[in-house]
């Protein structure tokens, strides 16, 4: 046996990342912690000035290359766009986190009933959580799978493996609003984990690995009646932190889960073992 065998295995120095939705709440935790085991960072989102701010933050921080990438990832010319900047200014990408999700552009439609649930609604939620998930992980896993070696994780929701308890939202809030877990979130995040499952087995013989990441309940904005019924659901009597989704995320990442494909990582807190 080598010392430090086991833990080089979890080092991405040279590696290029990519995370879509990397300004979020969770996002720029990925970010931050892909980067401290020193991977070079490509911080995708919808606002461009606001990636490239943060990724400036991330070089200051940790040293390595950082550059910041606007992109509307239901759009596939964005996405061919945002591809082809990132492999032309870091190199060629081996880590992608596809991370990017929609609330809609209207909070108050996202969080209609099941019996009013608007349709357009439903398709702008949609084009971005699976379509757009489908569209990064194309562009980049194709090239992934040409050179031989890749590791994509994709970010679904423990409402996309299991159905959501409506008790919990009673005078329930977020921001200020009254919340629910809406139709569309649970479809689109159990899409994702079909997807995730398709392509684990569709480039496993290329070298290229597919996982889901999958989140319990985070705060982030939530009044203390959700935070009180959720926690009351979870063995761990508690909701997660941000940062607590981080070392799963670079487990996937590394050469540390070189034999782990098609798997949902269920960070929950226990939830789903009751």
């Amino acid at each position: 046996m080598k010392r430090g065998l086991y833990r080089g295995l979890f080092d991405l120095t040279g590696k290029v990342a990519v995370v879509t939705g990397g300004v979020g709440i969770l996002g720029q935790r990925f970010c931050a912690g892909l980067a401290d085991f020193g991977a070079s960072l490509a911080v995708v989102d919808l606002d461009e000035k606001e990636s490239a701010e943060f990724a400036g933050e991330l070089f200051r921080e940790f040293g390595v290359p950082s550059i910041g990438v606007g992109c509307d990832v239901s759009n596939a010319q964005s996405v061919a766009a945002m591809v082809e900047r990132i492999e032309g200014e870091l190199g060629p990408i081996s880590i992608l986190h596809n991370n990017a999700a929609s609330k809609s552009s209207d909070l108050k439609k996202f969080f209609s009933s099941v019996e009013d649930y608007p349709l357009e609604t439903w398709r702008e939620v949609m084009s971005v959580n699976l379509d757009g998930m489908f569209m990064v992980a194309q562009a980049i896993g194709t090239k992934m799978a040409d050179r031989g070696n890749g590791s994509i994780i994709q970010t679904s929701s423990i409402y996309g493996a299991m159905g959501p308890d409506q008790r919990i939202y009673v005078g329930s809030e977020y921001l200020g609003g009254a919340i629910n877990t809406p139709p569309v979130y649970s479809a689109s995040k159990a899409g994702v984990i079909g997807l995730t499952k398709y392509l684990a087995t569709y480039w496993a013989s290329k070298g290229v690995r597919v996982n889901t990441l999958t989140p319990g309940g985070v705060g982030s904005g939530q009044n203390g009646i959700f935070n009180e019924l959720y926690s009351n659901r979870i063995p761990m009597g508690r909701m997660a932190q941000a940062d607590e989704m981080v070392g799963p995320l670079v487990f996937l990442a590394s050469d540390a889960s070189s034999y782990i494909t098609g798997q949902d990582v269920m960070v929950d807190g226990g939830l789903s073992a009751w």
